[in-house]
This record gives structure tokens, sequence and C-alpha cells, in this order.
């Protein structure tokens, strides 16, 4: 199951030399070409006896401060950024033979900024996120119908956001960006922050 890679290319003559710019690039031409779920990375952390573990989150915003998502602090990936700050975020974007790596230390957003998107969030998400004790084990799946229940007869119309749920920002210090190519001679430019600038270099592949 191999396939040829021969969609684009990446070069420094045509890269922005800031790597937000060409993210946003990236991510514009993911949304233009209809990529299922553009927004969707995988997110990798570790835990203190240095297991990694990976899931999808969906980002939420970016800018020159770095890349947001939201989740349940308690559960297993905000338990393991508790303990050890740096992760990584990974986009694939299939159908347009693109990567995208990024690594960077974690922290929480402000309270008011995790207020001002929970109240966006359609009121079935925002109910989930009082009826999920996630990554926690449970007996069946009446257990979420359950406490969704209850949230729902308690807060109605107007759940307020739980102080076990918020967003976090990945700051990043490398930013990888890969294209496929044909004969496997992919293209990849990682830009990384030295001494408060970014610095683009090629790495094989």
């Amino acid at each position: 199951m191999r396939k040829s890679y021969e969609r684009g290319e990446l070069d420094e003559a045509g890269a922005a030399s800031e790597p937000l710019k060409e993210f946003d690039a990236w991510l514009n031409d993911a949304v233009k070409a209809k990529v299922p779920e553009p927004s969707a990375m995988t997110l990798a952390t570790v835990a203190p006896d240095g297991r990694p573990s990976t899931r999808v989150v969906l980002l939420k915003g970016y800018d020159e401060q770095g890349f947001v998502f939201f989740t349940n602090y308690d559960s297993r990936k905000g338990r393991e950024l508790a303990g050890n700050p740096h992760a990584a975020l990974q986009f694939h974007w299939v159908e347009l033979e693109r990567v995208v790596r990024i690594e960077g230390t974690v922290g929480k957003v402000s309270a008011e900024e995790s207020d001002a998107y929970f109240v966006q969030r359609p009121l079935d998400s925002r109910i989930g996120a009082w009826a999920s004790p996630q990554s926690q084990e449970i007996s069946s799946r009446a257990v979420l119908v359950a406490n969704a229940a209850k949230a729902s007869a308690q807060f109605g119309l107007k759940p307020p956001r739980p102080e076990h749920w918020g967003g976090y920002r990945l700051v990043p210090d490398a930013i990888e960006f890969w294209q496929g190519r044909r004969s496997r001679l992919h293209d990849r430019l990682r830009y990384t922050r030295e001494d408060g600038r970014w610095v683009r270099r090629r790495l094989a592949p």
C-alpha cells in the first residue's frame, strides 16, 4: 500500500519567513480543499513515567501567542500536562499530502478566555462538559445519559463552565512543515525559535 506524492512542493523561496504565516496559508488551503475536519490535530503528551499518549483535539484559535484547544482538565491529557507541560501537535492533511508538526510548552488560558469560548458552544456540548468524567472508568453509557439529564435539570439553558473544563495554549518553539514529494524525497522545513526569532532550516526526509 504505497502511493506517489505528487501534489505539491515546498521550497525556501516560496515559504514564509515566519512559521505562523506559513501555517495560516496551509490551514486556509485545507479549508478551501474541503479536507474533513481541517482543524483536527493530534496532541501528544507524556506521563511522569515517560509513557507517551496521543489523542485528537480541535484547534480553536491561534496567533503569535500560540495554539489553543479546550478540554477537561481532569482528563488523562490534563493530568499529564500538569506534570509535564511539554507537548506536541500534529496536523495531517492527507488530501494535500501535508503534515505540520508543532512542539512547545502548554499552559492554561485565562478563566475569562475559557468562559468566552464556553458560552459559544452548543447547549448539548456545554451539558456534555458536566456529564462526562473524561478518562475515568464508568460502568456503562447509562452513566453519561444520567449525568446529562441531571445537569440539564440543574442548569437549564444556561449551564456555567465547570471549573474542571477550559482551554490550553501551546506556545511553540519549533514548527515543521512536511510536503510529500515523488520518490520519497519529501520537503521538510523546520522553524525553531532562537534568541527571540525564528530560524528556518531544511531537513532531509
